[in-house]
């Protein structure tokens, strides 16, 4: 039997449509239901990597994980990687098809019908109801031709349709009404109820708010869902959390914010201990004295450690390093920090260029993209994070690029899965680099770290209590079940499923 679909669209990017989608996939997986998530088509930084070392958005991983099932490529066909303002790699199917300017891509999208429509289908005959997202809005008048992420999927999928406003950033009606208004009428009538997200305040202030949005839209408001502190994976830079300025915790984690940052989902878990805070730095003057300085992943390399040099980033982190702070570089972060990185083949445009020069290490990028699942361990730690000698690390890699080590030692023992051991990685004194994405989701890691830190602040390193990010995230999606359940017209939401598109 073929799953039942309903899709989530919003009226903009960022309304909320991803969280919305991971907490109705909760709520279905706690009433029985086998459901799944689907994105045919995803722009985004954060990915994951499924258990057969594909790549897929990290949004549509994040989703499964809420309905209590393992992420699988078909729930995200076609990921877009930006790495530059007008140009992204495509990958389809969990590889990469090449990079491709926006002009070229549009040319080329209307192809990706049938491998979107085959992940769908695989995706039907496994589960009772796949929940679709859309993407940014259903009318950008100048894109919809070949749509094959909003109201052309829906059409694909003959899917009702859930349309979401931000309620938060104010024009709410205009951006449901406004958008009722210009979809075409057989688009309009897949559009069953809409749901204002974010909401602030006396919700039974919007009383008159709700009335006069169902008289305007012709369909009933499924729910007004309040702003809520959930801590999900984010899909991408957007994120709130890349803004935060708070300084609460015993230690200060300082990351560098590159143009095309990626996978910063890599810090969650340190956030998540209470212990560490983790904040996001743009100029040299933000940086200070922080206990980490951490160079984090990134779509463009070569391109973001010409900003850093830009910026004089890069003599504030080398500066931060000859004064003793301990320097991480992870994936992208740790290819700037060594000697030379070097692009024969035009990966990132060609050429070579310096890096920091604080890891003795050089890079040379290449057309295979190495995307895998690794566990292991840390290798004897020097320096001031010597806490990380032997903790259990436990991750994955998403990089197109070898490195050669010429000094130094190597960071961890990693296990594939085929059981082949290897060294991966890089320190000298007080810099340390690796591939490995989610490096400190494994409690021992996470703990080895944040003791390494305190320690060295002259603090209790055994008050660094481990956080099992599995447990913790469980209790994420709980949290988030519930105020689904309190705030949207669950009744409603099922029967619009039963009775789909028609």
């Amino acid at each position: 039997m073929s799953a039942r679909p309903l899709m989530v669209q919003g009226t903009m990017s960022s309304v909320g449509k991803s969280f919305l989608v991971a907490g109705l996939c909760r709520v279905l997986a706690q009433d029985g239901v086998r459901v799944a998530p689907f994105k045919s088509q995803n722009m985004a930084l954060n990915s994951a990597v499924t258990r057969e070392g594909l790549e897929m958005g990290r949004a549509q991983a994040m989703q499964a994980e809420a309905a209590g099932i393992e992420p699988e490529v078909a729930m995200n066909p076609v990921l877009l990687k930006p790495t530059t303002d007008v140009g992204s790699q495509v990958i389809v199917h969990g590889r990469p098809v090449g990079t491709m300017p926006a002009r070229e891509y549009f040319a080329f999208r209307h192809t990706l019908k049938e491998p979107i429509m085959e992940a769908y289908r695989a995706l039907a005959r496994s589960y009772d109801v796949v929940l679709i997202e859309g993407a940014g809005s259903p009318v950008e008048l100048n894109l919809k031709r070949d749509d094959i992420v909003n109201m052309g999927i829906a059409a694909l999928c003959d899917a009702p349709v859930l349309l979401v406003g931000d309620i938060d950033r104010g024009g709410v009606f205009a951006q449901l009404v406004g958008t009722m208004m210009l979809l075409e009428p057989a688009e309009r009538r897949r559009v069953k109820a809409t749901v204002a997200n974010k909401f602030r305040g006396d919700v039974t202030l919007f009383d008159e708010g709700i009335r006069i949005l169902e008289e305007k839209t012709g369909v009933p408001v499924a729910g007004l869902v309040p702003y809520i502190q959930v801590d999900l994976d984010d899909e991408d830079s957007v994120s709130d959390r890349l803004e935060r300025r708070e300084h609460a915790g015993l230690v200060d984690v300082a990351v560098v914010r590159l143009p095309k940052i990626s996978n910063f989902t890599d810090f969650n878990a340190l956030e998540a201990t209470g212990v560490a805070y983790v904040r996001y730095v743009s100029e040299p003057q933000e940086l200070g004295t922080p206990d980490l300085v951490v160079l984090p992943g990134t779509k463009a390399t070569m391109a973001d450690l010409a900003w850093l040099r830009l910026t004089g980033l890069d003599k504030a982190v080398g500066d931060a390093a000859q004064i003793g702070i301990p320097v991480l570089g992870i994936c992208g972060g740790y290819q700037m920090l060594g000697l030379s990185i070097s692009d024969p083949c035009g990966v990132e445009g060609g050429g070579e260029t310096d890096g920091l020069g604080l890891l003795p290490i050089r890079t040379v990028f290449g057309t295979k993209k190495r995307t895998v699942r690794s566990r292991g361990r840390f290798l004897r730690a020097e320096g001031p994070l010597e806490g990380l000698s032997g903790m259990r690390v436990d991750g994955y890699e998403i990089h197109m690029g070898t490195t050669r080590l010429e000094g130094g030692s190597a960071l961890v023992e990693l296990i594939e899965a085929d059981g082949t051991r290897r060294l991966e990685g890089c320190q000298t004194d007080n810099v340390y680099g690796c591939y490995l994405h989610g490096l400190f989701d494994d409690p021992q890691a996470n703990r080895g770290l944040l003791q390494s830190l305190m320690s060295a602040k002259g603090l209790d390193g055994a008050e660094a209590c481990e956080v099992d990010m599995k447990a913790y995230r469980e209790g994420q999606y709980d949290m988030l079940a519930a105020c689904i359940r309190a705030h949207l017209n669950l009744e409603l939401i099922y029967e619009i499923v039963e009775k789909g598109a028609s």
